[in-house]
């Protein structure tokens, strides 16, 4: 016998908002898709879909992930559920949002042209559908949050950066500009950078040092009660 057989069934979903870095446009984008079903068949969406009867919310959301993406481990955090009633024209749907951070160099050309996906400028959106610009919204205000105070921000980075680099990266998210000295100053400080022996001489005159992120040396200094705070005037 099953219980609540009286009570209202309803739908639900996940919502893939996933940001990526263009180191060389240094701007956030998002992989949006044109939807392939009605209500609102050819127009932009998030990465989205049902939740089946055999899996978690998580476990839905990383199987959305990979079928677009091709890819397996990824950065992946609950933002917000969506329950307005009116939210989906097709149906009753409860929607729980994800905001993932995915390399662009990452997605291999086939994979995204299997799938139909492309990357868009965060500060040029086109028209999305139901509440996904909401969504979008608040996604980057946790991402904003996140970087603060951990340093989920490499994972938008190539193996090896320049100080410029991971400082646009910061300013990109944060949608401001940072005080360069301040910045350095404290992300050196944290000691969690490897200095590498070798420098970036395409976009630099004098060349600068690449760093790469010791996440084993963070993840020893977090254990022993290491504070991460980049946030940077």
């Amino acid at each position: 016998m099953k219980l609540y057989s009286k009570a209202a069934r309803h739908l639900v979903a996940v919502d893939c908002i996933i940001f990526g870095y263009d180191i060389l446009e240094k701007e956030i984008k998002l992989l949006l898709y044109k939807r392939s079903i009605k209500p609102a068949k050819g127009k932009w969406s998030l990465a989205g879909g049902f939740v089946e009867d055999d899996e978690s919310l998580d476990e839905a959301a990383y199987r959305i992930l990979r079928k677009i993406t091709g890819l397996d481990s990824v950065y992946l955090k609950q933002s917000h559920a969506y329950g307005d009633v009116k939210r989906d024209p097709g149906d009753r749907v409860i929607s729980v949002s994800y905001f993932s951070l995915i390399a662009l160099r990452n997605i291999k050309k086939e994979i995204a042209e299997k799938n139909g996906v492309h990357w868009r400028s965060l500060s040029r959106l086109p028209n999305l559908i139901f509440d996904h610009h909401e969504m979008v919204s608040r996604a980057l205000s946790s991402l904003q949050a996140q970087v603060k105070v951990n340093p989920v921000g490499f994972e938008l980075l190539p193996d090896k950066f320049t100080l410029v680099q991971l400082q646009c990266l910061y300013e990109a998210i944060y949608l401001r500009k940072m005080d360069k000295r301040n910045f350095r100053k404290k992300i050196l400080l944290m000691n969690i950078l490897e200095k590498l022996d070798e420098k970036e001489t395409v976009t630099s005159k004098k060349g600068a040092y690449y760093y790469r992120f010791h996440e084993e040396k963070y993840d020893k200094l977090k254990k022993s009660g290491f504070y991460f705070n980049l946030d940077v005037n």
